[in-house]
């Protein structure tokens, strides 16, 4: 979305010969990304098999983190974001046009490294790769659709309105990905509770069946949940929804 908007701002101020500076930064970026998934990827297959839990926890806790701190910066920046990518489009046509393949770099290598982080957590939260792989697929193509559309000007976002909804959204799955920690932690006896149940629903949805992996992906459920896998879940989404969605209060102006 934000490569679009800086592509559709370039053209509308008669600069084309920037945009291939543009997308050497989001190729750049993508490639970075990549890496960073084959990192993560190869360093859990070399790990023993606990080994292997205790880093998809971990990286499944940083990956909760790096959202908690998105969703806010996206709350925080929604408002001007269309104003400061212009600024810096502005800024590339006087001062040089790596500044904007540096705009559109850090723009997409944030999301990007984001992405291989909540991916590689998603993968493993999830017992069925295939419904991972096209839940990952088709939200690339929705990004791509919506970049492309915002590019072509045929459709106009309120963008405080988008970023709140899809923080929600992040924030539900990011709790799911942050109960899946809590059960790998407990597999490893890290944390007490690992047999205690709130519900052991497998006999009815399996986990490696279509259901249980939408289920699991989209908003974190388990088919065998425990208290503190629930108890976590739920404090979570509290703790962050909750000032996620106050509006902020506007500063008294005090009169001279």
């Amino acid at each position: 979305m934000i490569v679009g908007i800086l592509i559709s701002y370039t053209i509308k101020v008669g600069q084309r010969t920037l945009l291939h500076y543009i997308w050497g930064g989001v190729a750049v970026a993508v490639l970075t990304s990549v890496g960073f998934g084959t990192i993560l990827n190869f360093t859990s297959a070399e790990l023993s098999d606990r080994g292997e839990e205790a880093f998809a926890g971990i990286t499944s806790l940083l990956a909760v983190a790096v959202v908690t701190w998105m969703v806010f910066w996206m709350k925080r920046t929604a408002r001007n974001l269309r104003s400061d990518l212009a600024k810096k489009v502005d800024k590339a046509v006087s001062v040089g046009p790596i500044a904007l393949a540096v705009a559109a770099f850090l723009a997409v290598v944030r999301e990007g490294l984001e992405t291989s982080l909540f991916v590689y957590s998603n993968f493993k939260s999830v017992a069925s790769p295939l419904n991972s792989a096209i839940g990952l697929t088709t939200g690339f193509l929705l990004a791509i659709a919506l970049g492309y559309l915002l590019y072509r000007s045929t459709i106009t976002l309120d963008l405080s309105k988008f970023f709140t909804y899809t923080g929600i959204a992040l924030v539900i799955v990011a709790a799911g990905v942050l109960s899946y920690a809590i059960h790998e932690f407990q597999e490893l006896g890290f944390l007490p509770g690992a047999d205690a149940f709130v519900w052991d629903v497998t006999a009815v949805i399996a986990k490696e069946s279509l259901l249980g992996g939408l289920l699991a992906g989209m908003v974190g459920f388990d088919t065998t949940t425990s208290w503190l896998q629930l108890g976590i879940y739920i404090l979570y989404l509290i703790a962050v929804l909750t000032p996620f969605l106050s509006k902020e209060r506007k500063k008294a102006v005090v009169k001279a």
